[in-house]
C-alpha cells in the first residue's frame, strides 16, 4: 500500500523519466526496446491527469489531517482533466474542506459543482445534497435547504447516523413554520434511528425538553 502511494504521489515525473529513457534506447537502438518504457511512461502521465491523487486524501482524512487533505487537492493543477466521477468527488472534498472553514459560500459553490457532475453513488448524492441543505441553513436560506434535505431523503443516505441528521433538520425547518405535527413525525424518525453521533445525541436532548410541549 505504501509503495502504491508513493507511486501514485510521483508518477508524473516517474513517467517523465521513463520518456526520457525510452528516448535514449529509442536513439541508441531502435523503437521496439523502447516501446516498453514509452507505453508505461504514457500510462503513468495519463493516470496521473485523469484519475489523479485523490486516493492519497484517504488516510489525511483518516487522521483528522484537513491541511494534509488540503495540500494534496491543491496538488491538483488541472481538475477538468479528470475522469467525471473523479471530478465529482474532487469537487465535493474541496467543499468539505470548505465547510469546515466556514467559508460558506466557497463550499456552496463547489458542492454544486459535484452535484452538477453526478456522483459515482446515490447515497453519495444524498450526503452532498444533505451537506448542501445544512449550508443553505448556515446561510438561513430555509426554503432552499428544505428542498435540498427532501431531496438527499429520497436519494438515500449512506448509514443511520447521516438520515438522523437529515430527520433533525427537517425537524427544525418545520418547527420554524410552525408545522408542529410534521416536525414531531420527523423528530420521532430521528429518534429511532438511535443514532450514536455525540452531536446528533446531544441535539435529540434539547429538542425532546420542549418539543412535547408543542401544539399539534
Amino acid at each position: 500500500m505504501k509503495f502504491y502511494n508513493i507511486l501514485i504521489k510521483y508518477r508524473l515525473w516517474i513517467g517523465v523519466a521513463l520518456l526520457a529513457l525510452g528516448g535514449y534506447v529509442n536513439y541508441s537502438a531502435s523503437f521496439w526496446p523502447a516501446f516498453p518504457l514509452y507505453l508505461i511512461a504514457v500510462i503513468l502521465v495519463l493516470g496521473h491527469f485523469f484519475f489523479g491523487p485523490l486516493r492519497l486524501i484517504q488516510e489525511y482524512m483518516e487522521n483528522g489531517d484537513m491541511d494534509g487533505a488540503e495540500k494534496v487537492l491543491n496538488s491538483i493543477k488541472f481538475p477538468n482533466l479528470l475522469y467525471k466521477p473523479i471530478r465529482s468527488v474532487y469537487y465535493t472534498l474541496k467543499g468539505n474542506i470548505a465547510m469546515m472553514k466556514q467559508d460558506f459560500d466557497g463550499a456552496e459553490k463547489m458542492m454544486k459543482k459535484g452535484l452538477d457532475l453526478g456522483m459515482p453513488m446515490k447515497e453519495a448524492e444524498g450526503a452532498s445534497m444533505l451537506q448542501m441543505g445544512m449550508l443553505c441553513m448556515q446561510k438561513n436560506d430555509l426554503k432552499q435547504a428544505e428542498s435540498y434535505i427532501r431531496q438527499a431523503i429520497r436519494k438515500g443516505l449512506p448509514d443511520k447516523e447521516n438520515e438522523a441528521a437529515a430527520y433533525l433538520q427537517m425537524c427544525s425547518i418545520m418547527m420554524n413554520k410552525r408545522e408542529f405535527r410534521a416536525s414531531k413525525d420527523f423528530f420521532r424518525k430521528a429518534k429511532a434511528l438511535r443514532p450514536t453521533t455525540p452531536q446528533i445525541v446531544d441535539q435529540i436532548k434539547q429538542i425532546e425538553k420542549y418539543i412535547s410541549r408543542m401544539p399539534g
